[in-house]
């Protein structure tokens, strides 16, 4: 079996999120691939039926499969070449080639809300102005982009918040990007993860309606870093990003 590691939302190696991409002649045993994501331990493996089209996809963090993985989509779609459409657990997901890297097509996930979270011990230094829920995420606000970017979470408190991940938020301090984020999943084994597609399927459209524009770009201000280009279409969010092939090799277990 083929193994990619790809680092995704960037330009430059060893920047973005890096990804496991195992490609399959045929579908894999899920206890096997839960075993073979806790060994690769990056945030995310994505294992790909190669020989079916659309392409079966599905994802595993180091402890337990997830629903949508936007970081692994675009590393998949850029170790298989380009342009492809993948069938997973959030639908059929087309990701297309462009001249400045991949764009995917994904079911957008705009936070309800506000709703009464008391997050102050699991975030203790972030002045917080309102908290949202999504399908996927537990979305906190913050007016202060450095604390955003400064934010050390209590891992421990943040488990108890969502059962998933938590999203920290705030405005742009830098040109060409017009919001910041941050996201911690120490639930899923993940304590934080340096840059997450499918946040930005909650962040897209909660930035366009504050800010009235449907084409943002994003920067995750984790210490790998990366960013994401986001447009609304619909009930989707196009996300526009860059990869790298780090490793290429043969998985033989």
């Amino acid at each position: 079996m083929r193994l990619y590691v790809v680092d995704a939302f960037t330009d430059t190696a060893f920047r973005g999120n890096p990804a496991a991409i195992v490609l399959l002649s045929e579908p894999a045993d899920e206890g096997w691939m839960q075993n073979v994501a806790a060994e690769m331990k990056h945030a995310e493996t994505a294992f790909v039926v190669t020989t079916q089209e659309p392409k079966p996809l599905r994802w595993f963090t180091p402890t337990t499969e997830v629903s949508l993985c936007g970081h692994a989509t675009l590393a998949a779609a850029h170790a298989l070449g380009g342009s492809q459409t993948f069938t997973t657990a959030s639908g059929e997901l087309r990701c297309t080639r462009t001249d400045t890297g991949i764009d995917m097509r994904l079911p957008a996930d705009p936070p309800a809300g506000p709703v009464d979270v008391d997050v102050s011990r699991a975030l203790p230094s972030l002045p917080v102005i309102e908290v949202r829920r999504s399908r996927g995420f537990l979305l906190v606000v913050s007016d202060d982009t450095a604390a955003v970017r400064a934010c050390e979470p209590d891992a421990d408190e943040l488990t108890g918040l969502h059962p998933h991940s938590v999203i920290v938020t705030g405005p742009s301090d830098t040109d060409g990007v017009d919001f910041v984020s941050r996201m911690f999943a120490p639930a899923i084994g993940i304590p934080e993860d340096p840059v997450t597609g499918s946040a930005h399927c909650v962040l897209a459209p909660y930035w366009a309606q504050r800010l009235g524009r449907t084409e943002l770009t994003g920067e995750q201000a984790s210490p790998r870093g990366g960013i994401v280009g986001t447009r609304l279409d619909g009930d989707d969010v196009v996300l526009s990003g860059s990869a790298v092939t780090i490793v290429e090799g043969t998985l033989v277990a």
